[in-house]
């Protein structure tokens, strides 16, 4: 039989996810509990990035928000849901945020574009800011202006996600740059689509790391310094993603050919001083 927090632990290692190295210093148990939260977010993104008929992507989806009932019922199948359920009796985990998880994935099955930033801004609110809102609560705080804090660094990252992939999001036919704003500074969906840069292209990219840096800004400016030590694993996050965000920016945002990255040992070093600077 498959220990539950096993599997969850190799399916985090084997994503080379950033956030992994934000799990790195927490004590045994709450990053026992992140890493069961990380799996069953990978599990649920892998649906729509893996699956190819999107009538069995919906039914999966399906599957999964039967087994969030389980969860709470104490009897989950899935070895994520088994890691789940010791989670959610120890730490405060809301099953509607889970389920707002699965939302956010539905989302990705169900459209490909969005009209303007508001509309953007609720996919972002779904597969992030609930993902930092449910974070926080393992992390643990004391002062609820936290969650506030959770909720703005979620968007923050999730934009910097879509900076960084706009190259392969165009090849998967999606583009969640605001529609809007692709007008506002010339720049057709085809061009995105084709991979074509222009003057016009960066300057939409500028236009989006400026929103982002804004949004980690905000997020800071939210975070009570009595949950500071507790929530320095988001800030681990911040500090690896501000990073790539500056590299990128630093490269002429040529994100339609290629996907810029950190190096492991970068990573861990921004980990490091971040968990022991904070």
């Amino acid at each position: 039989m498959t220990d539950p927090h096993a599997y969850c632990q190799e399916k985090a290692a084997a994503s080379g996810s950033s956030f992994y190295y934000s799990f790195m210093f927490l004590p045994p148990e709450r990053r026992q509990a992140i890493i069961a939260l990380y799996a069953f977010c990978r599990e649920v993104d892998d649906v729509v990035d893996e699956c190819q008929d999107p009538q069995i992507a919906h039914t999966t989806l399906d599957w999964w928000r039967h087994q969030v009932g389980l969860i709470y019922e104490g009897t989950p199948q899935h070895p994520v849901g088994q890691a789940l359920k010791d989670v959610i009796q120890r730490f405060n985990l809301p099953r509607e945020l889970l389920l707002e998880v699965i939302d956010g994935m539905q989302m990705d099955l169900q459209q490909t574009r969005y009209l303007d930033w508001k509309a953007l801004n609720l996919y972002c609110y779904r597969v992030a800011s609930v993902v930092g809102l449910l974070s926080a609560e393992i992390f643990g705080y004391t002062n609820r202006q936290t969650l506030k804090y959770a909720h703005d660094l979620g968007l923050a990252f999730q934009l910097t996600n879509i900076i960084r992939d706009v190259g392969e999001d165009a090849r998967r036919g999606r583009i969640y740059l605001p529609i809007n704003e692709l007008q506002q500074f010339g720049v057709p969906a085809k061009q995105i689509l084709d991979g074509q840069y222009s003057d016009g292209f960066r300057e939409l990219m500028a236009f989006q790391a400026k929103r982002a840096r804004q949004l980690y800004e905000q997020a800071f400016a939210q975070l009570p310094a009595e949950d500071r030590k507790a929530q320095r694993p988001g800030l681990i996050m911040a500090a690896i993603y501000r990073t790539l965000l500056d590299e990128i920016e630093a490269d002429g945002f040529l994100v339609l050919d290629r996907r810029t990255s950190l190096t492991p040992l970068r990573k861990i070093w921004l980990a490091g001083k971040t968990w022991f600077g904070a």
